[in-house]
């Protein structure tokens, strides 16, 4: 996988996680509190100009507190 597709790939997880917390109704506040990170985190990780990559510990903390699932997070093809 080239950088580039990596890195769009990390935009449309953090859009993912974006998506399903106003879906639930939470701010990133909220979220944030919810999976024991900083909400400055969680900012980043949504932010479509950023690329971070969350762990996976992380990653099933948020799908849990939004009530959706890993895959439907990290599916980059939808």
């Amino acid at each position: 996988m080239r950088e580039s597709e990596y890195k769009m790939n990390l935009v449309k997880i953090g859009l993912k996680i974006a998506y399903y917390r106003k879906l639930a109704g939470m701010t990133q506040e909220e979220l944030a509190e919810a999976v024991d990170i900083s909400a400055g985190y969680l900012s980043q990780l949504e932010a479509p100009g950023m690329y971070y990559c969350p762990s996976l510990k992380t990653l099933f903390k948020i799908a849990e507190a939004l009530g959706t699932t890993v895959s439907r997070l990290t599916d980059v093809e939808d």
